[in-house]
């Protein structure tokens, strides 16, 4: 899929809340916070684009980091890239092969990248994913202080990432990534999906180092701007 078939979303803004695109027109608040900070992020992406990526010592010391936090890491082989079956944002398909869903068929429109209040639907996310990103989405029993945290973390991260609620998680927080080794090769990939217990900035961070920015149709982290 061209950059010309991503969604138009609002720019960039500080403290607004602002709707994401969906099929049916409803409304999702999604709280951008901006700093001075988000200009390093753009620059640092641009080297990280140059440069190809993260290590592969980052992808070997992630699952240990998490599991040694109390998590639990799923890798499950990926299902083919560019699959839009799923015709409405709020379907789903028989074919993910996680929970919440990493990698598989996904909706033609993804979700517009920032901190959301509001659960969002699984058809668009997985479309985020496709493009490099990752979510970080937690339970309705997650306490408000362990959520404080993650959005800290978010401000961090902004680029490329999703933050919202996922009820059904109970106390647990999830983190999702689809990779690939080559761009050439976007059917030869990996999903990753992390269940954790509470917050821990070291592994979530080489979780985000390992996975992050190697979809099967990557984007570069500077195109994958809060608000857009």
């Amino acid at each position: 899929m061209s950059t010309s078939s991503r969604p138009e979303g609002p720019k960039k803004r500080a403290n607004v809340r602002v709707p994401s695109s969906s099929g049916d027109g409803s409304k999702r608040r999604l709280l951008l916070i901006v700093g001075a900070a988000g200009i390093v992020v753009v620059a640092a992406g641009l080297g990280y684009a140059l440069l190809g990526g993260g290590s592969s010592s980052a992808a070997n010391d992630a699952p240990k980091l998490l599991e040694a936090s109390g998590c639990t890491v799923q890798s499950v082989k990926a299902l083919p890239s560019n699959d839009h079956s799923v015709t409405t944002p709020e379907g789903t398909s028989k074919k993910w092969n996680t929970s919440p869903p990493t990698n598989g068929p996904h909706f033609s429109q993804q979700a517009i990248w920032g901190a959301y209040t509001e659960p969002l639907l699984p058809a668009q996310f997985v479309h985020n994913l496709e493009h490099g990103g990752v979510y970080i989405q937690y339970g309705k029993d997650v306490p408000q202080a362990t959520i404080d945290e993650l959005t800290a973390f978010y401000d961090k991260h902004q680029n490329g990432t999703l933050l919202a609620p996922l009820p059904s998680l109970g106390s647990k927080i999830a983190l999702g990534a689809w990779t690939t080794k080559s761009p050439s090769k976007p059917n030869d990939g990996t999903a990753y999906l992390a269940k954790c217990t509470k917050f821990d900035e070291k592994a979530y961070a080489a979780f985000f180092s390992a996975y992050q920015f190697h979809g099967p149709e990557r984007f570069p982290m500077s195109s994958l701007l809060p608000g857009s």
